[in-house]
């Protein structure tokens, strides 16, 4: 599809800020309505104000973004999680398909809602069964279910479930920008060569946000030929332990350091592999990672280090 009008929610947040020119660049004579960042400032869940902004000019296409995310953010304020994550989904959900009945609905999960299924140590497909195992996890999973329904009544949703993603200009509330900071700092002599951790023997599925933004893209060009109630993961289906990703970033800086684990750092209940099957966004819209991981961890480490430039020393 060619859409024409697309409302992109959380259009002040980290995905944001690489998807926006993308979609621009994608869609040229498309008009983008950003709700969030520069855009308008409206509480997801007011169904009364997302109704004013979706019935002023009904977009063709949405991709919602905006949501409580990551683990901690959410387990810290649980009811806003809820609040955001499921009720706003719903609430802006209900305003496209009253609005514009055919208007393509991306809705962006993730693949935290498998959880537990994750204990069968395969790379999951979308047939894995939700089994989510954290506040974030539950949000995002009971949203993804009800569009699920709503779909089959008539709302043109998708629903997109990437697997762990990082990127330059991520904050380091997760796990490899809150390494790079570190081991930014040590390399610009701002801390001890001492770094607090969480666990590094879990495995993870890690993309590029880039990537992640270009699947976007994909799917919505293509929304058209998608049924209604497609689910479609997003993953690169290579494992890489935590452990790895720390030295890696370590020996890019040309830095070592003493390692130590922080016990607020750890989860309570942690799948040790978690990895996915991407072979149906491959199929529905010839999508698949293109960034070499190495590049990806030195644009995090790069912007960093550009970051750390201007903070004082530790005492």
């Amino acid at each position: 599809m060619t859409p024409r009008r697309i409302l992109v929610t959380g259009a002040g947040g980290f995905v944001a800020a690489h998807l926006l020119p993308r979609l621009r660049a994608a869609f040229p004579a498309a008009e983008l309505v950003l709700v969030g960042g520069a855009g308008h400032q409206i509480d997801i869940a007011d169904a009364a104000a997302v109704a004013r902004l979706v019935e002023a000019g009904p977009p063709d296409a949405c991709i919602h973004l905006a949501a409580i995310s990551g683990v901690p953010a959410a387990t810290g304020d649980p009811d806003l999680a809820w609040r955001v994550n499921l009720h706003g989904t719903l609430v802006l959900a209900r305003a496209l398909h009253k609005a514009r009945a055919d208007c393509a609905f991306l809705f962006v999960s993730t693949a935290e809602v498998y959880g537990r299924s994750f204990t069968a140590g395969l790379p999951l497909d979308e047939a894995g069964l939700p089994a989510p195992m954290n506040t974030y996890a539950a949000t995002k999973a009971a949203a993804d279910l009800a569009l699920g329904a709503m779909a089959a009544g008539g709302l043109h949703a998708i629903r997109l479930r990437p697997f762990n993603h990082t990127g330059p200009g991520q904050g380091p509330s997760f796990v490899v920008p809150a390494f790079a900071r570190q081991v930014a700092r040590i390399a610009a002599g701002k801390q001890a060569p001492r770094m607090q951790v969480g666990a590094l023997d879990p495995y993870r599925d890690f993309l590029d946000v880039r990537d992640v933004c270009d699947a976007y893209v994909a799917c919505l060009a293509r929304a058209d030929r998608i049924a209604p109630g497609s689910i479609f993961n997003l993953a690169s289906g290579t494992p890489r332990r935590i452990g790895d990703i720390l030295d890696a970033l370590l020996a890019q800086a040309g830095v070592t350091a003493e390692i130590a684990t922080g016990t607020t750092l750890l989860r309570r209940a942690e799948i040790p592999s978690a990895s996915g099957n991407a072979a149906a966004a491959r199929a529905a819209f010839d999508w698949q990672p293109a960034i070499p991981w190495e590049r990806t961890l030195a644009d995090v480490l790069a912007y960093w280090r550009d970051r750390v430039a201007g903070e004082p020393p530790d005492a």
